[in-house]
């Protein structure tokens, strides 16, 4: 499973040891072995920490997307550009982009 995967490369890549991240979640290390080796179901507040601890998305942990924060969610103002860029033709979109990249050249 992802999810087991996830959370070894997590710890892994942060630098911690299987005795810290168990301390951190309140289970005994030898808990959080078994976690990582897929070898028992982890409770979904202990998935919620870790996503807290890693600064990650759950969607991440559970192996769903491979952003690490999950969707990005646009502003009101975003939404309202998106949805007048789309009613655009295809050419008055590609004229909409290269202003763009003029607009943010020239800062």
């Amino acid at each position: 499973m992802a999810f087991y995967r996830r959370i070894r490369e997590l710890r892994e890549d942060n630098d911690k040891t299987q005795k810290e991240v168990a301390e951190y979640l309140g289970t005994p290390y030898q808990y959080y072995a078994v976690y990582e080796k897929g070898g028992s179901e982890i409770s979904f507040e202990r998935a919620i920490m870790l996503a807290k601890y890693y600064n990650v998305s759950l969607d991440y942990i559970a192996g769903l997307t491979n952003e690490k924060h999950g969707a990005v969610v646009a502003t009101e103002l975003e939404e309202k550009i998106i949805c007048a860029v789309s009613e655009l033709s295809p050419r008055a979109q590609r004229s909409l982009l290269d202003f763009i990249n003029e607009l943010t050249e020239r800062k």
